[in-house]
């Protein structure tokens, strides 16, 4: 069985820049790819907000150039994804693709977080042509236009607030007839002129020819005054929530309620001693591309001193 010295689960920003930094260690990383080579990143269009790009940059190439600089300091990057895991002991045992068994002394988790969608066909139809999960990632893009955000928590209610101060006009397309958002976000969204609920609104599809031009919406679906309501947009934004990529971990890992790891800040440690966590699979609250690159900068930081003080 091989056994490796740093093993980094996942290639996002968290993933790939933990390997960069873990090689110039001298810690030989194997990082495996996990089902999304690249991550979320690799389904976005042009990233002008992650430093070093003053022009902009393609979300795939960006990540590519990452992987590359990681690729030329040594990181051994490889196809696979992680079926199974015991971290009941070190080294600890990690199964790739239901058959290849490799054992580590540090581990790594950088699996990322994916979005929830409303699993319309015309979300996958719109990918990176006005269909986003992230407001501040692509918000500046729809400058002076029309928008649709989608949910009724917290997340959307900020989410609205930040592109209506980019935007024309934002729609927030509620299901319930009330938002869930708490009382100080619900105020911050009726107080924005620009900015119209439609309550008790789903989305059933959406139109357009090169890109977004329209939703389809169905107002109180089921009852006896149901009706469909069209709506001009050019963006439409999923506020539902995100779904962190931790089921193989968590019969050993401590996550939150929405299972998120817990990581003993300001380090990236978890509850097993010698297995980190970086990027989006931690943080529910930032989700940006330069905070996971930190995260896993500092991940292998982690991983460097832990392997220094331990010796088995």
């Amino acid at each position: 069985m091989e056994r490796v010295k740093c093993l980094i689960i996942g290639s996002g920003p968290a993933g790939y820049t933990a390997a960069i930094y873990a090689s110039r260690a001298n810690l030989s990383p194997v990082l495996y790819e996990g089902i999304q080579p690249g991550g979320q990143l690799t389904q976005t269009t042009e990233v002008e907000n992650f430093p070093g790009y003053p022009n902009g940059i393609q979300g795939f190439d960006m990540m590519e150039d990452i992987k590359n600089q990681a690729l030329r300091l040594n990181s051994d990057i490889r196809s696979g994804v992680v079926t199974k895991v015991d971290f009941s002991q070190r080294p600890f045992k990690v199964e790739i693709d239901g058959q290849t068994n490799i054992e580590a002394d540090a581990v790594i988790i950088a699996t990322g977080a994916s979005a929830k969608y409303l699993g319309l066909a015309d979300e996958t139809k719109y990918a990176g042509r006005g269909v986003s999960a992230c407001a501040t990632c692509d918000g500046f893009f729809y400058r002076k236009k029309r928008l649709a955000v989608v949910g009724g928590g917290d997340t959307a209610c900020e989410e609205a607030i930040y592109l209506a101060g980019l935007a024309e006009k934002v729609y927030l397309i509620v299901r319930k007839p009330f938002l869930r958002a708490s009382k100080v976000m619900q105020d911050r969204v009726f107080a924005t002129p620009n900015i119209e609920v439609l309550f008790e609104h789903q989305t059933i599809g959406l139109g357009g020819q090169s890109g977004v031009e329209e939703a389809h919406l169905v107002y109180r679906k089921g009852e006896s005054d149901e009706k469909q309501v069209d709506i001009k947009i050019d963006g439409f934004f999923l506020a539902i929530g995100h779904h962190p990529n931790t089921d193989v971990f968590k019969q050993y890992i401590d996550t939150d309620e929405a299972g998120y790891i817990k990581t003993q800040l300001p380090s990236t440690r978890t509850n097993i001693d010698g297995v980190f966590a970086a990027g989006d699979v931690a943080d529910p609250h930032y989700r940006q591309a330069i905070t996971a690159a930190a995260s896993g900068c500092k991940a292998a930081i982690d991983v460097e001193k832990f392997l220094s003080q331990t010796k088995k």
